[in-house]
């Protein structure tokens, strides 16, 4: 069975809730998992927005959250996830804001996707300190057992 990635604040390709975002309580979505495949020793995040700053002509991709050794036992985590209510063992690596933790949506222009990717993996990771993005996935590199992914999208309300 594949993994999937759900969460029940937005649909796939829906539209994230402003309290989710930098107009809002700037909350992680909750998230909810299938279980992992078998073999799975560990779990990483890697939520980020292909389409910055603008969608009409990318230019970066801007990366919102990192976490990884989440526990292959977890089925997901909360609204609001810090580092005190994350699984035991989850590390956080750093965002494009230079700091650990989630960063909402916060598009200066236009309507963004925001990509959040669940990989499913045959190793716990060593200490790696506050990964970036790219960090993370070297690491990750043959290691990826499954992954799944959400898309939600998100345009400000005010400017």
């Amino acid at each position: 069975m594949a993994l999937t990635l759900t969460s029940p604040a937005f649909r796939h390709q829906g539209e994230i809730p402003t309290k989710h975002t930098c107009e809002g309580d700037d909350l992680s979505p909750p998230l909810s998992w299938s279980p992992a495949p078998d073999g799975t020793k560990s779990l990483a995040l890697i939520v980020d927005d292909p389409d910055a700053p603008d969608p009409r002509a990318p230019r970066m991709t801007w990366v919102h959250w990192v976490l990884y050794n989440i526990p292959p036992v977890a089925a997901g985590l909360p609204e609001g996830a810090t580092r005190k209510n994350l699984p035991a063992g989850t590390r956080d690596g750093l965002n494009d804001w230079k700091r650990t933790g989630y960063g909402g949506p916060c598009p200066p222009i236009g309507r963004h996707r925001y990509f959040h990717k669940l990989y499913a993996l045959d190793t716990v990771l060593p200490d790696l300190g506050a990964p970036t993005k790219a960090q993370l996935e070297r690491a990750m590199s043959g290691h990826i057992l499954d992954r799944a992914e959400l898309v939600g999208t998100y345009q400000k309300k005010r400017k």
